[in-house]
């Protein structure tokens, strides 16, 4: 007979899990799904599980979120079952039980990397150039100059101004 696993979850999370789960090939494992009535799974507690789940006999495996803050061990002992965390992502999940990691492509993508001089105020106006031509070096497209309401940045013209005469967006 197949192991029968019972995934517990979030609200936020439970269509993603069902459709992570759905495209596990050759999967060797009946499944269910639990809402543990919070939106976000990563929020349980063992002590929020204990209390909310109350079938489990049925099964031989609990599979928490990755991120969950619950003690798995601490579960096991309560259920007599093993109690386990899957992965950080519900997308993982088919890699998780043995099948091909997702290829990923950013190919239809276009971004633009930005980098910002967080402490830009309390830079020199050449300082704020070299750090904007270190970050540009690094892969940045764009350069946001960092500043609060409460500090004093006198020189913020002088510093736009010297970094659009670099070719800085």
């Amino acid at each position: 007979m197949p192991e029968r696993i019972l995934f517990l979850t979030g609200r936020l999370a439970a269509t993603s899990l069902q459709s992570a789960l759905q495209s596990i090939e050759s999967r060797n494992f009946e499944y269910e799904i639990k809402q543990i009535g919070v939106s976000v799974a990563a929020l349980m507690t063992a002590e929020m599980v204990k209390r909310r789940l109350k079938n489990w006999d049925s099964f031989d495996l609990i599979m928490l979120p990755g991120l969950c803050a619950g003690n798995a061990d601490e579960l096991t002992e309560h259920y007599g079952i093993k109690v386990v965390k899957g992965p950080n992502e519900v997308n993982d999940l088919p890699e998780y039980f043995g099948n091909p990691a997702r290829s990923v492509s950013l190919d239809e993508y276009s971004v633009k990397l930005f980098a910002e001089i967080v402490d830009a105020p309390q830079l020199t106006v050449e300082e704020t150039v070299a750090t904007a031509h270190a970050y540009r070096d690094s892969g940045a497209d764009v350069i946001d100059i960092g500043c609060l309401p409460s500090i004093s940045f006198p020189h913020l013209e002088d510093s736009i101004n010297a970094l659009k005469g670099e070719g800085f967006e």
